[in-house]
């Protein structure tokens, strides 16, 4: 009787001590939460903040860009050289930057790096005179709107290097893209702000947008990879050194090219001839220099933080920006085709953004797979995902 007792209390003191488990199981899964939104509501900041300098440095870079051609400048490779010759500031950031701690890993070898940069180098120094020579041909409004194409570039790129996923809201992203590209292409003969070119000057400048942001693409999805498969780390000093080996490689490319070209000789001429005097001419080109390198840093850290598909999506928010500000500062004229190929724009990027606002809240839901972008764990995990 008294062993069948003992039992018996036993049976009935099982439930209180998973009871007691359970209490204290679900306090720490609630300090975990709570933990988890504080750290994924500090990184959704971080973004934000690098999404509002890409946004800033793009559209006044651009600008900036235009206006130098505007006002009496002509050299296709000063104009380059702007878009990569403020990587020296950079080296500053890299000295104030605190080293990386030891949970950063091992460094990768030198041996893989310095060809990785002297080859993405080379490639961006290229796709900036692209860049360059599209801007002189293009009204700014135009070359914005053509420049667009880049995140359908980059979603067909993501998707062979990088693995993205391939939804029916990115596809239809791609194709309204390409189709509002085209639009402009068609229908350049009204756009009055080209009349004073020659056809021939149009169409190239047309290519040479589409020709930039194909390779533009295929470099963010490039940065991506290196950061995942090479470099293994994240961290804010990676970026800058980065961006800065890159920047002065293309910048050498960018140098080399001034010199061959002989348009270094016209330079002094330029600047003497400038509308409202030297000043204006250094200050247009170091504030178009300094703007693209905040760009290009905020655009860096998105890719590490996020994917390079998220940072090309935050730079074609910019694009609507653009034409605004080029019809108040330079005169171009809003055509009605510009205005449908403005709002196709906006369709393939809000198309975008709904696909993202559906991995979002599957990851919410706990039903991600796993290509799924490292926005969603990281919303659903905090930052920590992103440094692992």
């Amino acid at each position: 009787m008294s062993q069948a007792q003992e039992i018996q209390l036993q049976i009935r003191g099982t439930p209180e001590h998973e009871s007691d488990h359970a209490e204290n199981g679900g306090g720490s899964k609630a300090a975990d939460r709570r933990r988890l939104a504080g750290s994924s509501i500090r990184w959704w900041l971080t973004v934000m903040v690098d999404m509002l300098i890409v946004l800033c440095g793009q559209t006044i870079a651009t600008l900036l860009g235009r206006l130098y051609y505007n006002s009496g400048g002509n050299s296709k490779w000063m104009a380059t050289l702007t878009q990569s010759g403020g990587s020296p500031l950079i080296a500053i950031l890299l000295l104030l930057t605190p080293p990386d701690s030891a949970d950063a890993g091992p460094q990768p070898l030198a041996s893989k790096m310095v060809p990785i940069y002297l080859g993405l180098g080379i490639l961006i120094g290229f796709d900036n005179l692209m860049y360059s020579y599209a801007l002189l041909y293009l009204p700014v409004s135009t070359f914005a709107l053509v420049a667009a194409t880049q995140l359908g570039f980059n979603s067909i790129t993501s998707r062979l290097i990088n693995k993205q996923r391939f939804t029916a809201l990115i596809a239809n992203s791609v194709v309204v893209l390409t189709f509002s590209a085209t639009l402009l292409g068609v229908g350049s003969s009204s756009d009055g702000t080209s009349s004073n070119l020659p056809q021939g000057k149009y169409t190239l400048g047309f290519i040479l947008t589409l020709s930039a942001s194909a390779v533009f693409a295929l470099i963010l999805s490039l940065l991506e990879v290196i950061f995942e498969k090479v470099i293994g780390s994240r961290t804010f000093r990676w970026v800058l050194r980065v961006q800065l080996y890159t920047g002065l490689v293309a910048s050498a490319v960018t140098v080399c090219g001034l010199f061959a070209s002989g348009e270094w000789r016209t330079i002094p001429g330029e600047m003497a001839g400038f509308k409202d005097g030297r000043a204006r001419y250094v200050a247009t080109l170091v504030g178009t220099a300094v703007s693209w390198q905040a760009m290009a840093v905020a655009n860096l850290r998105l890719i590490t933080r996020v994917s390079s598909l998220f940072a090309n999506v935050t730079g074609t928010v910019a694009l609507p920006l653009v034409p605004v500000f080029a019809v108040v500062l330079f005169g171009d004229k809003m055509t009605g085709i510009k205005a449908v190929a403005m709002l196709m724009a906006v369709w393939g990027f809000l198309s975008y953004v709904y696909q993202h606002f559906l991995d979002g809240r599957r990851a919410a839901m706990g039903k991600e797979g796993p290509a799924e972008c490292r926005a969603c764990a990281a919303r659903a995990g905090g930052e920590a995902v992103l440094h692992a």
